[in-house]
């Protein structure tokens, strides 16, 4: 930023990016802190540390790519972590994460009952710090997951967005703070929409892999899994697991010359596919994780909940790359 500065082009570095922190006033989302952040290369960025230091809307070159549910942003003063209805709370947006502890949907596990998609979007960052890094925005809060005589994660989130691209890193190291193993689960939902998402769009996915649908419903999709329907009223949703592939995923709307490629780290060996056609409901989200997403007492059964050791570390990545075409 130094050297555009002594370019003589700009007087000062918020002709270029924008990067500040602001509260909504009115309405369901009354109370939320929004870190808004937009860059020279068109990027417009919602990051939400009241909710995890997830990411809300984001638009490129003024379009929005992301899908916003009916339920919009609520006020985090709303949301109880031991009460969470997902269908009532989720609200789309670049990214959702599921954890720390369970994906998918409710169920009672031992003494414990277990919330859909875990507890973790409804926890607030704290500390959180926002600042400049040679020609980055970068900011960095850490989430906590625990109960007394019980479980005790920490996630350490970076998201570094680089103040001339069309780039979203996000860097997360999860430790298990506990004095015993701790099974954990973690899901990336990376959920887009109109006008991004239409009939006009399509998904790239690496030649080689394993497709399997979740149901008999999203069987009947396998061939056309990577090409969108108009709005179908009432339509049920469908969820395929790809694996055994590069760890890369774009989606193309040659219609609004807009290309978004996703990357991850080795350490989410899975990427679930989530496709709604229903008309309301119309959304494509791409969600690297861990596990199958069948729930936390259901993973163990199945030997497929991952563990923790006592102090382990595990780092994940996810990175967004925005082109024009």
């Amino acid at each position: 930023m130094e050297t555009i500065l002594k370019s003589g082009y700009v007087c000062h570095s918020q002709q270029l990016y924008t990067l500040r922190r602001v509260r909504v006033s009115e309405g369901k989302a009354k109370g939320t802190e929004i870190i808004e952040v937009s860059t020279a290369g068109g990027l417009q960025v919602d990051i939400l540390p009241d909710t995890g230091l997830d990411i809300g809307q984001v638009r490129y070159k003024g379009t929005n790519v992301t899908f916003i549910s009916k339920n919009g942003y609520d006020s985090p003063a709303s949301i109880n972590p031991y009460e969470l209805e997902f269908l009532n709370t989720f609200p789309g947006g670049l990214l959702y994460t599921c954890g720390l502890r369970t994906t998918g949907g409710p169920h009672r596990d031992g003494d414990e009952w277990q919330t859909q998609h875990g507890r973790y979007h409804s926890l607030p960052a704290d500390p959180v710090a926002v600042y400049e890094e040679e020609n980055c925005i970068v900011i960095k809060g850490t989430v906590r997951e625990t109960a007394l005589f019980g479980y005790n994660l920490e996630l350490k989130r970076t998201i570094r967005i680089p103040m001339m691209g069309a780039d979203i890193t996000v860097s997360d190291e999860i430790t298990n703070l506990g004095f015993k193993d701790e099974e954990h689960a973690v899901l990336y939902h990376c959920n887009f929409g109109y006008p991004f998402i239409s009939e006009k769009a399509h998904l790239e996915l690496p030649e080689k892999r394993k497709t399997s649908p979740r149901t008999p419903f999203a069987a009947t999709g396998l061939g056309r899994e990577t090409t969108f329907d108009a709005p179908t009223p009432g339509e049920e949703e469908r969820v395929f697991f790809h694996e055994n592939m590069e760890h890369k995923a774009s989606l193309v709307n040659e219609s609004i010359h807009t290309r978004v490629e996703m990357t991850w780290s080795e350490t989410l060996p899975i990427l679930a596919h989530w496709r709604s056609m229903a008309s309301g409901d119309y959304v494509c989200a791409l969600e690297p994780t861990n596990c199958y997403i069948m729930g936390r007492k259901f993973e163990r059964e199945n030997g497929t909940l991952p563990v923790l050791k006592s102090f382990e570390t595990v780092k994940t990545q996810v990175t967004f790359h925005f082109e024009t075409i």
